[in-house]
C-alpha cells in the first residue's frame, strides 16, 4: 500500500522584496532631488525700464517677425554704407529683397509698413496697428554697436524730427531689447 505523501510548499513572500524595491526608489528620487536643489540656479527677472520693451515677451508674432528681420538687415545695411559712403534708401534694400523693406507677401501680414530714411535713422510706419506697431531703426556710427530699434504703437503716428533717446520716449517710442538670460539660453561654467 502506497501512502501518498502531500508536501505543501508555501509561496515566497514578495513583501520585502517589494519594501526593498519601494525604499530603492525613495533613495533615488531623493538623491536626485538633492542634486536638482544642489545646482539649481534662482531664476533672476531682469525687468526692462519703462521706456524699453523686452524683444522675447512683450512684442507680438508680427513685431518679433520685423525686429528680428531689422536685426538681420542691419550687418547688410552697415556694409552698403561702406560701399557707398552713404545709407541705402529703403527703395534701395527694398530692390536688393531685404525685409522688412521689401514689399512681399510677408510685409503686407506684418503691418504693410512704409519705409523712410530720415537723417541716420529708418522709420517703418505701420498700416495696420492691430498687427505690428510702426519701427524705427537708429543706425549708430560705431559698426560694433548693437541694434537700436524702437517701436511705437500709436495709431496715425507722424515721422519723428528729433531722434534723441529723451525725445523718442517723451513721444511714446518705446527702444526693443533683447535680453539673453538663463530662461533663453543655458549657462556652461566651465
Amino acid at each position: 500500500m502506497s501512502t501518498s505523501t502531500s508536501q505543501v510548499v508555501r509561496p515566497a513572500g514578495a513583501g520585502h522584496e517589494t519594501l526593498y524595491v519601494l525604499l530603492l526608489c525613495l533613495l533615488i528620487l531623493g538623491v536626485a532631488g538633492a542634486v536638482v536643489l544642489w545646482r539649481g540656479e534662482p531664476r533672476q527677472v531682469v525687468s526692462v525700464a519703462s521706456h524699453q520693451l523686452d524683444a522675447r515677451r512683450d512684442l507680438t508674432a508680427g513685431e518679433q517677425g520685423i525686429y528680428a528681420d531689422l536685426r538681420v538687415t542691419l550687418d547688410e545695411i552697415r556694409l552698403l554704407h561702406e560701399e557707398a559712403q552713404a545709407l541705402p534708401t529703403p527703395g534701395q534694400l527694398a530692390e536688393e529683397g531685404f525685409a522688412p523693406f521689401a514689399q512681399d507677401a510677408s510685409s503686407v501680414s506684418r503691418g504693410g509698413h512704409a519705409w523712410q530714411l530720415r537723417q541716420q535713422a529708418y522709420v517703418g510706419l505701420s498700416q495696420d496697428n492691430a498687427v505690428a506697431g510702426s519701427f524705427l531703426l537708429r543706425i549708430a556710427a560705431d559698426p560694433a554697436a548693437a541694434p537700436d530699434i524702437w517701436l511705437n504703437r500709436a495709431p496715425a503716428l507722424a515721422v519723428p524730427d528729433d531722434f534723441s533717446d529723451t525725445a523718442l520716449a517723451s513721444a511714446g517710442w518705446q527702444q526693443v531689447v533683447a535680453q539673453f538670460d538663463a530662461g533663453v539660453t543655458r549657462q556652461h561654467r566651465h
